[in-house]
């Protein structure tokens, strides 16, 4: 669990990344790579990135030898060369007790490079640099158009969410599951340990990630805002982004089509296809030729994944497929 303390002043302080911020979403895209969860849903995109990834790109495997990174590389600047800049002009000290905490109880010594690193070789700087680089060029550049539109659209959403319910709403609808307490406590799961951070002025920037489906990422840098990475929608969309950069994953539409329904269900992924234009609960049912309870059951489950948004009007039920199940159809057919 995490509790986030908020002062008076840090709820003015609280805002939503306006662009995506390149070093950290290829943070979020290494991390969901190693992870071992969602091997149904991530396991071909995380087959073929690890395949495309190129040698540069594998120091960076060195500076993560455990569960958790080094802080200096939670960077959020939404430029690729005003990033590795600001990974650079990292403190030293800072980088020092990071690849100590980060290799304490290993049963391996640092390779020889990362020695450099600590001691702020210039030489294992440049390393660093070109694995970084080396990794967005692989990793995330093919998919990045993709993922500064979805940036905009998941921006939008919430700035609306701000205008008509506020700031408490909005960050309720970041985390499913967390809430914002009357004590100005902000609480949501998370991954160990459990976490209680005082704002104290500072304020909050929350971060939408499209390659990360766990609990959200905490950036916790003195003299810094706190920053939050969570999953935008509730979950990340590799394959997605994944068939988007690769043509030749989709080069047969029905073959796309159809692996995606044997992730989601050849109802749900129905559902979706019909849900591009709002409909009732009864229409939605009726659409699919099922009943009023399978169509809502569906729907329900969609909109637990971030794909389809559910409001009432009146005595009606509106249904509607998100940005994000937008991006999941659109996803199945590139090529």
């Amino acid at each position: 669990m995490v509790r986030i303390r908020f002062t008076v002043g840090d709820f003015a302080r609280v805002r939503f990344a306006p662009r995506p911020a390149p070093l950290q979403e290829l943070n979020a895209a290494l991390a969901m790579m190693v992870c071992r969860d969602g091997h149904l849903l991530f396991g071909h995109w995380r087959q073929r990135t690890m395949r495309n990834l190129p040698s540069a790109a594998l120091p960076l495997r060195d500076l993560v030898p455990g569960a958790v990174a080094p802080r200096f590389l939670d960077v959020f600047s939404d430029s690729l060369a005003e990033g590795l800049e600001t990974v650079r002009a990292a403190r030293p000290e800072l980088v020092r007790a990071e690849m100590e905490r980060v290799y304490a109880g290993q049963a391996t010594s640092p390779p020889l490079w990362v020695r450099d690193l600590h001691r702020g070789d210039a030489h294992a700087w440049r390393l660093l640099r070109r694995a970084q680089r080396s990794a967005f060029d692989a990793v995330l550049r093919p998919a990045w158009d993709l993922v500064r539109d979805l940036h905009r659209e998941e921006f939008a959403r919430h700035a609306l969410t701000v205008a008509e319910h506020g700031i408490g709403a909005a960050l309720a609808a970041v985390v499913p599951g967390g809430r914002l307490g009357g004590d100005g406590v902000w609480e949501f799961a998370s991954g160990p340990p459990e976490r209680d951070i005082a704002l104290d002025g500072r304020g909050l920037v929350l971060v939408p990630t499209f390659h990360w489906a766990g609990h959200p990422l905490i950036a916790d840098l003195p003299g810094s805002p706190l920053y939050v990475t969570y999953p935008a929608g509730g979950a990340g969309l590799p394959p997605a982004l994944s068939a988007a950069a690769d043509p030749s994953a989709a080069a047969d539409p029905s073959d796309a089509e159809g692996a995606l329904a044997g992730v989601l269900g050849r109802t749900r992924l129905d559902v979706l296809l019909v849900l591009a234009e709002e409909h009732t609960t009864t229409g939605l049912a009726r659409r699919l030729n099922v009943s009023n309870a399978t169509a809502s059951a569906h729907a329900a489950a969609l909109r637990g994944a971030g794909l389809v948004t559910t409001v009432r009007a009146g005595r009606a039920v509106l249904h509607r497929r998100t940005a994000l199940g937008s991006l999941l159809v659109r996803g199945r057919g590139r090529g």
